[in-house]
């Protein structure tokens, strides 16, 4: 690979690092706002029936619910980077920096890649046809579909982005020990 092409490189991966980052604290602060709305509902549901009130509606249940959704497939990129996902640690724990490069990388081309972009495909009609009727919640008083079943693929193209990444981070590790290895 041409050296003027690997700084580009290592820039885009650390951009795509950076959104992860990013999509990483918004999908941490997400946590805490569904745990408080799904302490509200579990208090206001035993609260309203004491006082005779509902102080709970569908929409506070499908908050919580799509904040999940959201913390799910906006965090998978984030937990990608940090090395969250499950890996077979038996193994790579017992191999040098090359070997486990070289075993994330096919991991990411021959799972990661082909999943996400079946995932992506498999989705998309159902997307766009939400939007087209701007599907809302069966549930009376309930939320929009439309905008959460685009997390969907936008989530799974995020994970091919920090794939990106993740092979360009794995080709550096390759050639550093690839460096260290020459006299």
């Amino acid at each position: 690979m041409s050296s003027t092409w690997w700084p580009r490189l290592r820039r885009w991966a650390n951009v795509i690092d950076q959104l992860s980052a990013c999509m990483g604290r918004l999908s941490s602060w997400l946590v805490l706002l569904m745990l408080m709305v799904g302490a509200w509902n579990v208090v206001g549901r035993h609260l309203g029936a004491l006082i005779g009130r509902n102080l709970s509606s569908n929409s506070l249940i499908e908050v919580q619910w799509y904040l999940f959704s959201f913390t799910f497939l906006l965090g998978g990129a984030w937990t990608l980077q940090r090395n969250g996902h499950v890996r077979v640690d038996v193994l790579q724990s017992r191999w040098g920096a090359r070997q486990q490069a070289l075993a994330n990388m096919v991991g990411i081309i021959l799972f990661l890649f082909p999943f996400s972009l079946l995932m992506i495909l498999s989705s998309w009609g159902a997307v766009h046809f939400s939007w087209n009727i701007l599907e809302q919640s069966p549930d009376p008083g309930g939320l929009p579909r439309y905008p959460l079943k685009t997390l969907l693929p936008l989530g799974f193209l995020l994970l091919i982005f920090q794939g990106i990444a993740d092979l360009i981070h794995n080709v550096e590790a390759i050639r550093d020990s690839e460096k260290k290895r020459k006299p």
